[in-house]
């Protein structure tokens, strides 16, 4: 018992001292595009992750893509996106990431 805590507490002490040996730059916010939708996409999709995993997404895959994200982020991972909430944020990823294919924003939409 008395070898498994010391080591934990090496690897830890490890991990401590070489963490403070580097200085990470610091993080940038993301900053999204205004628009319809917008405000929707900051908040379902930072509930489970930072908004650069939606800027590092491969450049215009369209709309269809986002669709499947949307729903992969629901199904598989358990999102609790509002379905009426779900075609506003696809509509504003396929806008402003999606490329040619992308949808108008709907009239109403939330942003």
């Amino acid at each position: 018992m008395r070898r498994g805590l010391a080591a934990l507490l090496s690897v830890g002490l490890t991990v401590a001292v070489a963490a403070s040996l580097y200085d990470l730059p610091a993080e940038r916010p993301v900053e999204l595009s205004p628009g319809p939708g917008v405000a929707l996409v900051s908040a379902h999709c930072s509930a489970c992750h930072s908004l650069d995993y939606l800027t590092t997404q491969p450049p215009a895959m369209g709309t269809a893509f986002w669709a499947d994200n949307v729903a992969k982020m629901v199904d598989v991972h358990g999102a609790e996106i509002p379905e009426g909430d779900r075609a506003v944020i696809i509509a504003y990823l396929g806008r402003v990431f999606g490329g040619a294919d992308a949808a108008p924003p709907t009239e109403g939409s939330q942003g």
